[in-house]
Formats: structure tokens, C-alpha cells, sequence
């Protein structure tokens, strides 16, 4: 019997290591995610049988307008995300980036709310925003105008609310990132500027953000995917409301799911998601190929 060459060898080595990771992808992943595609053409309570409806599902989702609003809600955090955090971000890395001591201690104070459970972030939120006991009644003590109001219980400011408490959690996460990225550019290019007569502003345009491009891009991309799945603030502080003002699609797929019991029909909407976050992905992607550093 001939001995087993090396190649092969190696390659069952390899093979070896990567199947538990693999085995736990396809029951974790793969095979819930083929079972929700399958049931997204289905009339499925979620107990018993499921009926085989064709595409009736997606076809009742582009009329649903209870869905329509949420996507909106999800669009409008697009946006908010997109620019709000990376503003405070990259500010706050470029200036940390520039302490010399006590660098690490700035760093643990921003990243340690985004390790808090967002659970408890936003029941600590929901009471400090209560207008009679939280922030805004103490603002109306203290004689300050305009906070006088349930910040979430109206339909203007509920969502706005809702993510300036997950921008609270975030942005400073996204700021540890830059600041790792920023500590990679060039000293060089920081002298030469100076050299030039760049004042700060025009060297974090010029040099800083150039510099962290394909960190920044990347987490753009994370950003926006993570946009459309946005649900444990929404639901912790006001479960989509009032009256469906800061309904999120995430909100809208558990109430299908598991008030109504319409199980097929909410895989339905979760698979229109993960087209949408789908559709962020092949963006980039096709911006890479294009030529963008990425």
C-alpha cells in the first residue's frame, strides 16, 4: 500500500481545521437562511404545514405600506448613520490621535458603551428621557427651554431620539477604528503639510481622510448594512411607536412573525432585507473593481 503524498496530506490537514468552523456555518447560516428563503413562498403560521403560495408574499409586500413606512424609517437611518457618527468620529480620532498621554484611557472611555449590552443602554435611555423624571424634566427645572416634551412619544422626534441613543453607543466604536487607521498614515506627509502652511482642518481633509480611505469606505459599507437591520434600540425604548412612527423593518418582521403568526410572510421581508444589505455589498464591490481603494 502506497503511502499518502504530502499534497494530500496537507491538504486533509487543512480541511481538517476550517470543517468544525464550516459544520458550524451551515446549521448556524446556511441552513436556517435556505429554510427562510424556502418559507418566504409559503402560507406558514409557524406550526404544522406550510402552503406553498408562489411569489403571493412578495407580491403583498410591494402593495404592504405598513412595510413601505418602516423601509422609509430604515432609509432616514441610512442617512443619519452615514454621516452624524463619521463626523464625530473622525473629529474625536484626530484629535485623540494627537495626545500623548493618557491615549489609552480616551480610548477605553470611548469604546466602553459600545460594549454595554444595548438592552440595557436603551432602558437607561428610555428613564434619563422621561419628561418628568429624566434629563428633559431637569432641563425644565433648571429653566431651560424646549425640553419640555416626551421626546418619544411624538411622532417627529421618536426616531431622531431612538438613534442619537444608538450613535451615543456607536460613534465612539467608530472612532477607535479611525484612530487605529489614522495611526497608520505617514508622519511624512502630517510634516509636509505643515511644511505648506495646512492648518488642521485642511490637513485632516488632505492628508487624514485620504490616508484612512479604505478603513473609512469599509466601515461605510458595515454601516449601511447594519442600518437595515437595526432592532433592539427601536424595540427596547419604543417598539415601533408612537402609532408606527419609529417602526423599523426589523420591528415590522417580529410583529409579523410573532403577534400575527404570518411566519411565511415575515420571511418574506427578511429576505427582502438581506437584498437590500445585499445591494450595499455589490456596491462597494463593484466600486472596488472600478479602481476604488477599498
Amino acid at each position: 500500500m502506497s503511502a499518502i503524498p504530502y499534497r494530500v496530506k496537507k491538504k486533509i490537514g487543512a480541511w481538517g481545521f476550517v470543517a468544525p468552523i464550516l459544520i458550524l456555518h451551515a446549521f448556524a447560516i446556511l441552513i436556517p437562511a435556505t429554510a427562510g428563503i424556502y418559507y418566504s413562498f409559503t402560507a406558514w403560521s409557524g406550526i404544522g404545514e406550510a402552503q406553498w403560495v408562489g411569489l403571493d408574499n412578495y407580491s403583498r409586500l410591494m402593495e404592504d405600506q405598513n412595510f413601505h413606512a418602516a423601509l422609509g424609517n430604515n432609509l432616514k437611518w441610512l442617512l443619519f448613520f452615514w454621516t452624524v457618527p463619521f463626523v464625530f468620529a473622525i473629529v474625536a480620532a484626530s484629535l485623540l490621535a494627537q495626545v500623548k498621554r493618557g491615549a489609552l484611557l480616551f480610548r477605553l472611555v470611548y469604546f466602553i458603551p459600545y460594549v454595554l449590552p444595548s438592552v440595557v443602554v436603551g432602558s437607561l435611555w428610555r428613564f434619563l428621557l422621561h419628561p418628568d423624571d429624566g434629563l428633559p424634566g431637569l432641563a425644565t427645572t433648571l429653566g431651560i427651554p424646549g425640553f419640555d416634551r416626551a421626546l418619544l412619544g411624538q411622532s417627529e422626534t421618536a426616531l431622531l431620539t431612538v438613534a442619537f441613543v444608538d450613535n451615543w453607543h456607536y460613534w465612539g466604536f467608530l472612532a477607535t477604528l479611525l484612530l487605529v487607521a489614522m495611526q497608520g498614515v505617514p508622519k511624512d506627509l502630517y510634516e509636509a503639510a505643515r511644511l505648506d502652511g495646512a492648518n488642521y482642518f485642511r490637513q485632516l481633509i488632505h492628508v487624514t481622510i485620504p490616508g484612512i480611505r479604505p478603513t473609512l469606505i469599509f466601515m461605510f459599507m458595515m454601516t449601511g448594512i447594519w442600518s437595515f437591520m437595526v432592532f433592539d434600540y427601536v424595540w427596547v425604548m419604543t417598539g415601533g411607536g408612537p402609532a408606527g412612527a419609529s417602526e423599523v423593518i426589523g420591528t415590522v418582521i417580529y410583529k409579523t412573525a410573532f403577534r400575527n403568526f404570518e411566519v411565511g410572510y415575515a420571511a418574506a421581508q427578511g429576505v427582502s432585507v438581506a437584498f437590500l444589505a445585499l445591494s450595499i455589498l455589490l456596491l462597494f464591490t463593484l466600486l472596488r473593481r472600478r479602481g476604488w481603494d477599498i
